[in-house]
Parts: structure tokens; C-alpha cells; sequence
């Protein structure tokens, strides 16, 4: 059969409040952010690895709170002043570490953002001493931090996910097809989106419906590559 051509569409990802699908590994992490006038000293270090959804939940916390979102590797580069009084989050802080000039700024930023009255949140893939900051101000706060954590997504997430993925590209899948593949695919929220979109791809190229088989074919050749 010839494969039909497909096209590279621009994907939207959702990112606000009512796009977080809230199960038990996101739950704390969630209510923290939820809760975000009541933190410790007004910050937070939110912590999870790559795919639990941290990015997301940033981004719901923006939403509530107004903030600006900066990733860490910017902020040697950025006015800090411009920061002041504000609610700030700052992504990805751990790969600042060793790095002189953006850990100053990130110890200036946090100073200047709560002498203010603003919050600050914090992301990384582990907590804040395990990073290896050299600066010693700027280790103390942020391991004295008040720290929340996503856990790795489980089966209720993931399969909530799946159909999300599924439903907004209007895909028909079968009722068994999200229990055969949860044990099959990796266990990250990236992985699923990464998943979904092959399978529509093969669908689509093979101008066939989504079957278990086609996904086992596509799971395989996943596998295969490396991907």
C-alpha cells in the first residue's frame, strides 16, 4: 500500500490550570502550587524529573500568580533589577551551578524579588544539595528552601494523558490500546506526547486506523532506534 504524506502541524501545548491532570504522583506538588501565599518566606524549589510535568506546573503558577518565568541559563544576562517586587520562577537552576557570574544573579534575584514582596520559584531536576552551587549565600537559601516534588507520572496519569493526546488530535483509539500500552511506553509525560505522535504519523502515513498491532509496530520500531 502507498503511504500517504503527512504534515509537520504546529502542536499546542496546553499549560494552564484546568490542563493538569491532578493523580496522586502530582498531588502534593500541586497543592503546593496552589497554596503558593502561604510558602515558607514566600518561595518554593520544585523538583521532579525530566517529563513529570514540572514545565507545566510553572506555568500554572504563573497563571495564578502573574509571575515571570526565566530559565536559569538566562539570568547572568538578564536585568535583574527589572525582577523587583515581582513573582518570578526560574527553571532549570541546577545547571547554573559552578557558574559564577549566573549564580550571582541568581543570588541577587532572590534577594532583590522577597526584600521586595515578591515569591520565587525555583525548578530542577533534584533538590538544591545536589547541585554543587559554589556560592555559599546562595546554597544556604536555597537548601533552606521549602521544597515540593513530582513524582514519576503513574498508570492514572499517564492513561489520562494518553487520552488527552489521543482526543486532541481526534484520534479514534481503541478501548484497549491505552492498558497495552502503559506497560510497554517509557514513563514520562514526554514520552507519551512523543508516543501519541508517532502512532498518528503511522496512522496516518499507512492510511490505516489505530490498531494494537500498528502500535506494537511502532512501539518496536521505537525500541529499535533508540527513541
Amino acid at each position: 500500500m502507498a503511504e500517504q504524506l503527512t504534515f509537520d502541524l504546529p502542536a499546542h501545548a496546553a499549560q494552564g490550570l484546568d490542563d493538569f491532570l491532578v493523580t496522586p504522583s502530582n498531588a502534593a506538588a500541586m497543592g503546593a502550587v496552589e497554596g503558593w501565599q502561604d510558602w515558607p518566606n514566600r518561595k518554593l524549589v520544585l523538583v521532579g524529573t525530566e517529563g513529570t510535568g514540572k514545565t507545566h506546573l510553572t506555568h500554572v503558577w504563573a497563571s495564578l500568580s502573574g509571575a515571570r518565568i526565566i530559565d536559569a541559563a538566562a539570568l547572568a544576562d538578564a536585568d535583574i533589577q527589572s525582577f523587583a517586587g515581582q513573582c518570578v520562577a526560574v527553571e532549570d537552576a541546577e545547571h547554573i551551578a559552578g557558574h559564577a557570574s549566573a549564580e550571582a544573579a541568581l543570588f541577587h534575584l532572590h534577594n532583590l524579588v522577597l526584600a521586595e514582596g515578591g515569591a520565587l520559584l525555583v525548578t530542577a531536576h533534584s533538590a538544591p544539595s545536589r547541585w554543587g552551587i559554589s556560592l555559599p549565600d546562595l546554597k544556604s537559601r536555597l537548601e533552606g528552601t521549602t521544597l515540593a516534588r513530582l513524582d514519576a507520572p503513574d498508570d492514572m496519569l499517564l492513561s489520562a494523558v494518553l487520552v488527552k493526546l489521543f482526543d486532541d488530535r481526534q484520534i479514534a483509539a481503541p478501548a484497549n490500546l491505552i492498558d497495552y500500552l502503559l506497560p510497554r511506553m517509557d514513563r514520562s509525560l514526554a514520552a507519551a506526547a512523543r508516543l501519541v505522535d508517532q502512532l498518528d504519523r503511522a496512522a496516518l502515513s499507512q492510511g490505516r486506523r489505530l490498531t494494537r498491532t500498528l502500535a506494537a509496530r511502532v512501539l518496536d520500531n521505537s525500541a529499535g532506534s533508540g527513541t
